[in-house]
């Protein structure tokens, strides 16, 4: 029994993961395309629309591939890639910014006090701490609002929606480094993302 449960568990992780860097890698792609423009967003809803075009078109793609056609798991996809779309935009921000490039809201920039510059030499002081918890602030509304349709979406349709295990596990950690994008835990990955998606399934929560 155990080891059939180690064998099971190893599978189902490794399918699950598996399944989330689909989405995920394009985290390190979408940011490049952005790079093309080389201009930051105006405000935050410009990105929230460029995450909707982007992020959540490929988790529409893979609840169609799932073979999951229902309204709420939609709506939920449509949350969930906003918050991956703007949980993406603060991920990269050390690269861009050793890059020299900052794509971030220039309204919530400009409401703190934060110029680009600031990012560029990778200032930690508490305006720009606080330009990033608005903007991570926004990323957990989406994610909150997303599990409104926990109830109502079909259960075939979760595999899709659980990489909010590594969304969140980002949001926990920035909130941990108080918002300090530039502080090494937020470098790293989490070894136990695997098991937690494992859990969130088992729940039959995302």
């Amino acid at each position: 029994g155990i080891c059939f449960f180690c064998i099971s568990f190893h599978q189902y992780c490794e399918w699950t993961f598996n399944l989330v860097l689909i989405v995920t890698s394009r985290v390190y792609i979408f940011p490049q395309e952005k790079d093309m423009e080389d201009q930051a967003y105006r405000n935050l809803q410009e990105l929230e629309s460029y995450s909707e075009n982007t992020q959540s078109s490929l988790l529409y793609l893979l609840l169609e591939a799932l073979g999951v056609r229902d309204v709420h798991a939609d709506h939920a996809a449509s949350h969930i890639g906003k918050a991956q779309g703007i949980i993406t935009c603060l991920r990269a921000i050390p690269y861009n910014s050793q890059r020299r490039k900052v794509y971030l809201p220039m309204d919530i920039c400009m409401l703190h006090g934060v110029s680009q510059e600031d990012f560029i030499r990778g200032s930690r002081e508490k305006n720009v701490r606080d330009v990033v918890y608005d903007i991570a602030s926004q990323a957990h509304t989406h994610l909150q609002h997303a599990r409104t349709f926990t109830k109502n979406v079909p259960l075939n349709a979760f595999p899709a929606l659980l990489h909010t295990v590594a969304l969140e596990d980002y949001l926990e950690r920035a909130r941990k480094a108080d918002f300090d994008v530039f502080h090494p835990a937020l470098q790293q990955r989490n070894p136990l993302l695997p098991l937690h998606l494992y859990l969130r399934s088992w729940k039959k929560i995302y």
